[in-house]
C-alpha cells in the first residue's frame, strides 16, 4: 500500500474510533439519563384499539 494510502486509512480509523469513544463517552455521563428512558410496548396503540374494538363489538 503507498504511504497516501496509509496515511487516508489511518485518519479514516482513528476518525471513527474518537467517534466512537467521544459516543460512549457522551451515553456514560450524562447524569439521571434513566428518568428519561422510555419502555417497550407490549403492543402497539393501533393494536390496543383493535382490541378494544373488538372487545366493544362482541366479536
Amino acid at each position: 500500500m503507498t504511504p497516501s494510502g496509509w496515511i487516508v486509512m489511518i485518519l479514516s480509523v482513528g476518525a471513527v474510533c474518537c467517534l466512537f469513544a467521544w459516543c460512549m463517552w457522551k451515553v456514560m455521563s450524562t447524569p439521571n439519563e434513566t428518568e428519561h428512558m422510555k419502555g417497550i410496548q407490549d403492543h402497539t396503540p393501533d393494536e390496543q384499539e383493535h382490541e378494544t374494538h373488538t372487545k366493544e363489538i362482541g366479536a
